[in-house]
């Protein structure tokens, strides 16, 4: 009995997530696409340098659109709120990304104590 293939997940060694696109919600990062097959070691790296640059770009557009709400250049507050929230709830993904990395690497520490 074959099994059809999920439409998010595409082969080729990585991870396609469809349908997030844009601005939507990556704040123009397009398709995501992870490097889960790649055997050079430095998929975990890459992906974690991404989301680096992907939250660094949210900062740099919710600080623009604030400083534009603020001098009154900006007709839809709307549009800062947006940001500045996208920007928030990345900057904790990232964190916790990171928190459980850290826990992670101490545990695999204790393990070999």
């Amino acid at each position: 009995m074959a099994l059809d293939p999920i439409g998010a997940i595409q082969g080729g060694g990585g991870l396609s997530v469809q349908g997030v696109t844009g601005t939507d919600y990556l704040g123009g990062a397009g398709n995501v696409t992870g490097v889960a097959g790649t055997s050079d070691g430095n998929g975990f790296a890459t992906a974690l340098t991404g989301a680096v640059d992907n939250l660094q770009s949210l900062q740099s557009t919710s600080n623009q659109l604030a400083v534009s709400a603020v001098t009154g250049n900006l007709d839809d507050i709307h549009k800062a709120t947006i940001a500045a929230t996208r920007a928030q709830i990345t900057m904790e993904l990232v964190s916790t990304v990171r928190n459980k990395g850290v826990d992670a690497f101490n545990e695999i520490m204790r393990m070999q104590a």
